[in-house]
């Protein structure tokens, strides 16, 4: 199970930390990922990371603002994100998945989502 959790309502300019805590599975063995869903958008790759935490990807317009990390020994995986702006806002989503990758369909295990707004 997957608890996705640092979401709000921010101010653009701000920067927000999500946490995607892992329960009931060790997730350190998996790729993590997190996607993001705007209201009427379909849902997009944000960043992933490889299990060990040496590989990362992210989507090219994020790269700069948007960084993912691990830790193993919480089993918890974060998305630390900067210079927010209004279209930054989504229901973000934590996934897991055995190869790190940008294609949703591939992460088999999905978090419930938190709610990221961005304010102008």
């Amino acid at each position: 199970q997957l608890q996705a959790s640092g979401g709000g309502l921010v101010q653009a300019g701000d920067s927000l930390r999500l946490s995607c805590a892992a329960s009931g599975r060790t997730f350190s063995s998996y790729a993590m990922g997190w996607f993001r869903q705007a209201p009427g958008k379909e849902r997009e790759f944000v960043a992933a990371i490889r299990w060990s935490g040496a590989g990362t990807l992210y989507a090219d317009s994020l790269k700069g603002r948007f960084t993912i990390s691990r830790d193993n020994a919480k089993n918890t995986v974060y998305l630390q994100m900067n210079s927010l702006k209004p279209e930054d806002t989504a229901v973000y989503y934590c996934a897991a998945s055995t190869v790190v990758d940008t294609i949703a369909p591939l992460y088999p295990y999905w978090g419930q989502g938190t709610q990221v707004t961005v304010s102008s």
